[in-house]
């Protein structure tokens, strides 16, 4: 299986750069993933394609204002670091750019010395370890001088940080939104609870593989950075209460698809645990836990396209995003919905 297999053309003018006021005002795409059937929705009539029994999954992840943008010291050069995992010792692995004047023993200052980092190591990929320093809080800190860490290909400034985190946003530790939950607003929430479907709410901290391409042909030969997750007891009882009486489990991103079959026995039950998963889905993977999936619109040749290909097929994904194209949907994470059911 080739990674130029899942490509398509996109005209560029459809990456969305700036969220609706609305969130719920996306449109939705909803592709029957047995016979690939596409109809077009609004996203606020989401509730409409829900039945009573079923359960909705959503990762409840809080982005952090994980970019920093500092100077060198000793010589002023600008330095960007990107806080991706928690290590110890208030000690961070980072993505720095530009990385050649991040040598181990660099030291960084952020807000005029509020905040210093040193580079420690550097560890896989050339991700650096960073050792920070400062007075007070650390949280406290980077939410004054950090910014929110948006995608590569949105280049608009976002007037309201808020608006890259989901309204259920709760466990702090994201580099990255879990964005096909952006569309939701508590009223909706609260309509599908009212009809009669679950809600049951994992923990993924979407980490650097959000960001990095598939540089390899061969899909197998792509390795997937570990994230962190956490299934708790209520969320694991509710899924498993829903399987037992044929409901369907539908996930709200691929953050919460790749939670559920992480934690899933081969039977598909899911315990209440925490860990790291590597978990790379692509087409011939049998799923165990969902059914259903509501995701964005994603980037060509990336691994969120082959998890998505993996569930409905790859030719009926490829067919949807060419139709999606055709009616100039807004792509990727401020863009459209899809519901694969």
């Amino acid at each position: 299986m080739k990674t130029s297999d899942f490509t398509f053309d996109l005209p560029e003018e459809l990456i969305a750069q700036d969220p609706l006021t609305d969130r719920s005002s996306s449109r939705l795409l909803v592709l029957d993933k047995e016979t690939g059937e596409i109809r077009h929705e609004g996203f606020r009539n989401i509730a409409g394609y829900l039945k009573r029994g079923d359960c909705l999954v959503l990762n409840d992840t809080k982005v952090i204002p994980a970019r920093l943008i500092g100077e060198k010291e000793g010589t002023g050069a600008k330095i960007e670091v990107l806080l991706l995992k928690r290590k110890q010792d208030n000690t961070w692995e980072t993505l720095v750019k530009p990385g050649r004047k991040a040598k181990p023993g660099t030291r960084i200052s952020f807000g005029q010395g509020k905040l210093v980092g040193e580079v420690t190591d550097i560890v896989d990929e050339g991700n650096r370890l960073v050792k920070f320093e400062f007075d007070g809080i650390f949280e406290e800190v980077l939410d004054e001088l950090g910014q929110m860490p948006l995608p590569p290909y949105i280049i608009h400034q976002l007037k309201d940080k808020n608006r890259y985190q989901t309204v259920y946003a709760k466990h702090e530790g994201s580099a990255a939104a879990p964005t096909a939950g952006l569309h939701f607003t508590k009223e909706l929430l609260k309509e599908i609870e009212e009809k009669g479907i679950r809600l049951a709410y994992v923990t993924l901290h979407v980490g650097l593989g959000t960001f990095r391409p598939v540089k390899v042909e061969d899909v197998t030969e792509h390795h997937m950075h570990s994230e962190f997750y956490v299934v708790d007891e209520e969320a694991a009882e509710k899924i498993n209460k829903t399987r037992k009486e044929g409901g369907r489990i539908i996930s709200v991103g691929t953050t919460s698809t790749r939670t559920l079959e992480s934690a899933a026995d081969e039977n598909g039950f899911i315990e209440p645990k925490s860990g790291w998963t590597e978990i790379f889905i692509y087409p011939g993977y049998k799923f165990k836990v969902i059914d259903g999936l509501i995701t964005n619109f994603h980037l060509p040749e990336s691994t969120l396209l082959m998890l998505v290909s993996a569930l409905a097929g790859k030719e009926h994904i490829l067919k949807a995003y060419d139709e999606a194209v055709k009616e100039r949907y807004r792509f990727f994470s401020f863009g459209d919905a899809m519901f694969i059911m």
